[in-house]
């Protein structure tokens, strides 16, 4: 993993769940101290159970030592008091559920209680940091760092500034970014869903169409979308693609296939009726698919063992 010697920041994760232990990670792998808060000391023990388990695949895909498996979790300091937490603190980055009244009351006690010049960051998946930090005093050093889960094996972090967030802050972030060796794009007008998850939803919106006109079936319609431009994008994305494949022809598709792709303004009724019946996917065990433990066990190793292929190749 990366090991920067040169960090300034004294870096702060206010959240134990799965995002938030696994940015403290991110942090801990380069050789970096972080203060981890948590609610109670028994998220904290979840939080500190799954890192040993995510380091111990690192070192399993021969991504980290065997001395980096004793030194890793002892970077990351755990607590239960946000005041000790933020104390000398000047990187914080929330990581709690997506409920903006909840990181607005967050973000008002951090401001309290950490240094005018401390940087204040969500790693929000959507919500806009300028409504997170509208009841600051201080809004010119709030912003996002959204990490992609799973943060300590996907690179991309976005880094979106609000309409008060000034560039020293977005220069300090991007700068911590490829300290921990993580791909750190800029987003330079707020916008919901950032663009990750705007192009991620647009294919999703078009899956749902496909498959509620009756297409493709589920699975034909995963299977198109892995054979195909999902082997692709790991190496082009659209723009390299359509530079490739000759823009007069891309023009020339886009002239007669936008007008006939899906424009629903709120989720299909296959959604909808999976989740009504509690179908929730791999968590319930039902979803589009049905999650047995060797097919959750499969997929999921599946997917690692990808994500640790790119991250190889990337060094």
């Amino acid at each position: 993993m990366v090991v920067s010697n040169e960090v300034e920041e004294n870096v702060v994760v206010i959240g134990t769940g799965t995002m938030g232990s696994s940015i403290a990670l991110n942090f801990a792998s380069s050789n970096i101290q972080v203060k981890m808060y948590g609610i109670n000391n028994e998220e904290i023990h979840k939080a500190v159970r799954l890192i040993k388990e995510k380091v111990m695949f690192l070192y399993q895909s021969e991504l980290i030592s065997k001395a980096d498996v004793e030194s890793i979790p002892k970077n990351i300091i755990s607590t239960t008091s946000l005041s000790y937490a933020l104390k000398n603190s000047s990187f914080i980055i929330e990581a709690v559920p997506e409920n903006l009244e909840l990181k607005q009351s967050l973000f008002h006690n951090i401001e309290m209680l950490c240094s005018r010049d401390a940087i204040i960051a969500s790693n929000t998946s959507s919500l806009k940091p300028t409504e997170i930090s509208k009841k600051l005093e201080f809004q010119d050093r709030i912003m996002v760092t959204h990490f992609w889960n799973p943060a300590h094996l996907i690179p991309l972090v976005e880094i979106v500034k609000g309409e008060h967030t000034s560039e020293e802050v977005v220069e300090r972030s991007m700068k911590l970014m490829k300290q921990i060796g993580k791909q750190a794009i800029k987003v330079e007008r707020e916008i919901t869903g950032f663009v990750g998850n705007r192009l991620q939803y647009a294919l999703f919106r078009e899956a749902q169409y496909l498959l509620e006109n009756k297409v493709a079936s589920v699975e034909d319609i995963d299977t198109a979308v892995e054979t195909s431009i999902g082997r692709r994008l790991g190496e082009t994305g659209p723009f390299k693609t359509a530079d490739m494949g000759g823009l007069d022809v891309f023009k020339s598709i886009s002239e007669y296939i936008f007008p006939d792709l899906a424009i629903d303004r709120s989720p299909l009724p296959n959604l909808h009726n999976h989740v009504a019946k509690g179908n929730y996917g791999q968590k319930s065990g039902n979803g589009y698919y049905k999650w047995s433990q060797d097919f959750n066990d499969e997929m999921n190793a599946k997917r690692e063992k990808e994500l640790v292929r790119f991250l190889k190749k990337d060094r």
